[in-house]
């Protein structure tokens, strides 16, 4: 789990939210804003995460916070999420493509979740960019979104994890490489798109959805309302989604 060098200051338009959602947020920041690097690091090279900081109980019930499921957008017209709108369980997934432990999610976790709950119906996932490496974390961001203009976030999403992709940087030629990688078809509208003033906005607005949270550090989640910080092992959002679909019983898998 990665962690930022600085934080901004909360956003003001959290002020207005109701006093049950800002309670909600306010107990998912234990999970998501507390937990240290310590916690949540690998316990061994070849670990996704340490369970012990994030056991999911089979419960459905069992560290849920229903006013959080009001986070998942649900929009049908969303480029960068993936499944469909009216699946009952929605992972959100907070991210920084310069982090290496969003990278191994991307690489290893995600691909079995998409293969197991995506493709039946059980389960939607929606990206939200959480830059907090500076620069370059902000303009690759921005490029992910243009990319999904174009319908091809996932391609870039996939493209920017590889193995060894954010080592070589994220800088203006890189972008231009990942997109074509990727397959965006007019290169001129990506890189217009990506410093375009919308691309700005959208990430703006991911950023500080998840700074009410709490994320302080990537990546972070929400499986139907169930906080889960860090990148944890393949059982512990299997366990979470199995959970939340059984909460939703008859929906999962229209």
């Amino acid at each position: 789990m990665s962690n930022p060098t600085s934080k901004p200051s909360s956003p003001s338009s959290s002020r207005s939210r109701p006093v049950l959602i800002v309670s909600a947020v306010a107990a998912a920041a234990v999970l998501l804003g507390v937990v240290s690097y310590t916690a949540t690091k690998p316990s061994s090279p070849g670990a996704a995460g340490s369970s012990s900081v994030a056991d999911v109980s089979a419960d459905p019930s069992a560290g849920v916070y229903p006013h959080l499921e009001a986070y998942a957008r649900r929009d049908a017209a969303d480029k960068l999420a993936l499944g469909r709108a009216d699946a009952p369980v929605v992972l959100v997934e907070y991210a920084d493509f310069k982090c290496g432990y969003c990278g191994k999610f991307a690489r290893d976790t995600e691909p079995v979740l998409v293969r197991k709950y995506v493709e039946n119906g059980t389960l939607r996932i929606e990206w939200r960019n959480f830059p907090i490496f500076g620069e370059e974390s902000e303009a690759v961001a921005r490029a992910s979104w243009a990319a999904g203009q174009q319908g091809r976030f996932w391609e870039f999403h996939k493209a920017a994890y590889a193995e060894g992709a954010k080592e070589k940087g994220f800088g203006k030629d890189r972008l231009a490489a990942l997109a074509q990688e990727a397959g965006v078809p007019d290169a001129a509208r990506f890189a217009k798109d990506t410093e375009s003033r919308a691309a700005r906005e959208a990430v703006r607005k991911d950023q500080e959805q998840g700074y009410e949270l709490g994320a302080t550090s990537t990546p972070s989640f929400l499986v139907n309302g169930r906080p889960i910080a860090g990148a944890q092992p393949l059982e512990t959002f299997t366990e979470a989604i199995e959970a939340a679909a059984k909460a939703a019983p008859g929906k999962a898998g229209r």
